[in-house]
């Protein structure tokens, strides 16, 4: 059974740092491509970083670009998401989530969220 595992979530103020980890367990992330999502409230969830382990490539949305970095550890089966000059509109509840590359922008496996808040 695939069980994702986020942590690291929290409040920050704006212009802060926070790196959000999800830990797999039951799935090995070295065949899949792995990824971030958030959803704000009252917004549909976007899908913001996603990390293709064939390709070694890595693709962000632009929202995002420039400000958040994803990597992972193989050795430790996580994800990580660091998270640069937050902005208040980066509040949200961040998603890892896992699949085969084919199933983008629709993986079948998710965390149960954190929740990140980035005050003014």
């Amino acid at each position: 059974q695939v069980q994702l595992v986020e942590s690291g979530g929290g409040s920050v103020q704006a212009g802060g740092s926070l790196r959000l980890s999800c830990a797999a367990s039951g799935y090995t992330i070295n065949s899949a491509c792995m990824g971030w999502f958030r959803q704000a409230p009252g917004k549909e969830r976007e899908g913001i970083a996603r990390m293709n382990v064939y390709l070694g490539t890595t693709t962000y949305a632009a929202s995002v670009t420039g400000r958040f970095t994803i990597s992972r550890d193989s050795a430790k089966n996580t994800l990580y998401l660091q998270m640069n000059s937050l902005k208040p509109e980066d509040t949200a509840t961040y998603y890892c989530a896992a699949d085969h590359c084919t199933t983008w922008p629709h993986p079948r496996n998710w965390g149960q969220g954190t929740q990140v808040t980035v005050s003014s």
